[in-house]
């Protein structure tokens, strides 16, 4: 996995090598990798690996900068109003550029119109479980049992800052086709 990753990560700095060729000036200073998660996690693990290869190809240091808060999105904002120079880049991910402007009503960025992806740094697997006693054992049998439960609060235990449910709900109250997720 960690071969794999290493060289997913060092295929996509190519891609910022060659912008860098172009403009045989850049960098002249460290860069910050911002990570809109605390340390420690995958995102994190992901960026200081990243982080390695871009200073060896860059001849730069590269600053990580984690900061947690809001699922990402606050630092996010701060990065969408950053001077677009090249010395303030995040890890965007699935939360802050895909979730978040269908939770955040008032999202202080817009993800396609404020950033721009340079290269793809890793896929990870993303898994469902349940306790081993839960009635449903497939995906399919989820869905059917959330389904036919009245009240979604036998299955899901979230107070309202909680999002542990957003995905069942979205399954049950936009009709997602099942078919999507066998």
């Amino acid at each position: 996995m960690l071969r794999l990753c290493t060289s997913v990560v060092a295929g996509s700095w190519v891609l910022l090598a060659s912008v860098v060729a172009a403009s045989a000036e850049y960098p002249a200073r460290p860069i910050t990798l911002i990570v809109p998660f605390a340390a420690g996690g995958s995102t994190d693990t992901i960026a200081r690996i990243v982080a390695e290869h871009m200073a060896k190809t860059l001849g730069q240091p590269i600053i990580i900068e984690n900061d947690a808060g809001a699922g990402g999105t606050t630092v996010t904002a701060r990065v969408a109003r950053a001077a677009p120079d090249g010395y303030t880049i995040m890890v965007g991910h699935m939360g802050t550029h895909g979730a978040a402007p269908a939770q955040y009503p008032n999202l202080k960025y817009d993800p396609a119109k404020d950033f721009t992806p340079i290269g793809l740094t890793a896929g990870l697997p993303v898994v469902i479980v349940t306790k081993k006693n839960f009635p449903a054992n497939t995906l399919r049998e989820f869905v059917d049992y959330i389904r036919a439960c009245r009240q979604l609060s036998r299955v899901c235990r979230a107070t309202p800052h909680q999002k542990s449910c957003a995905a069942v709900v979205v399954v049950v109250s936009r009709g997602i086709p099942k078919s999507l997720f066998l």
